[in-house]
């Protein structure tokens, strides 16, 4: 059994670590199998959110020397959500927790990918000097 976790361990690690990989293949198996396009674009957005996730929140542990980074990215989803949450209370007078949800998920999407593209490059920097 640990060899299975290691090895789903593993795979993590190496498609967190380059997270274009697993939209590129969602995205291509997605629209060849099912012919939409925008569908395969918001699937893909999906699956890759768990492995920006990961990605910046180690990324925000190695630069800012915490254990904090997941807990922080998860306080500003949740403070957006709350967010979001009042907005369609105000205009809707109910929450639609499932749409609610998706905004909050690939709201984080573009966030954790703008982190990744600014991240990363830092830590490449101090690792090499």
């Amino acid at each position: 059994m640990s060899l299975i976790w290691s090895a789903l361990v593993q795979s993590y690690a190496f498609l967190a670590t380059v997270p274009v990989i697993p939209f590129l293949l969602v995205y291509y198996v997605s629209s060849i199998r099912g012919g939409d396009r925008k569908r395969a674009m918001q699937l893909a957005m999906d699956v890759t959110g768990a492995f920006l996730l990961g990605c910046v929140a180690m990324l925000i542990n190695r630069l800012l020397h915490t254990e904090f980074g997941l807990f922080f990215l998860i306080l500003i989803m949740l403070i957006c959500g709350g967010l979001i949450g009042n907005a369609q209370n105000r205009v809707r007078g109910k929450v639609d927790s499932r749409k609610l949800i998706r905004a909050v998920w690939r709201l984080s999407f573009f966030g954790l990918a703008l982190l990744y593209v600014l991240l990363m490059p830092i830590d490449v920097i101090r690792y090499f000097t």
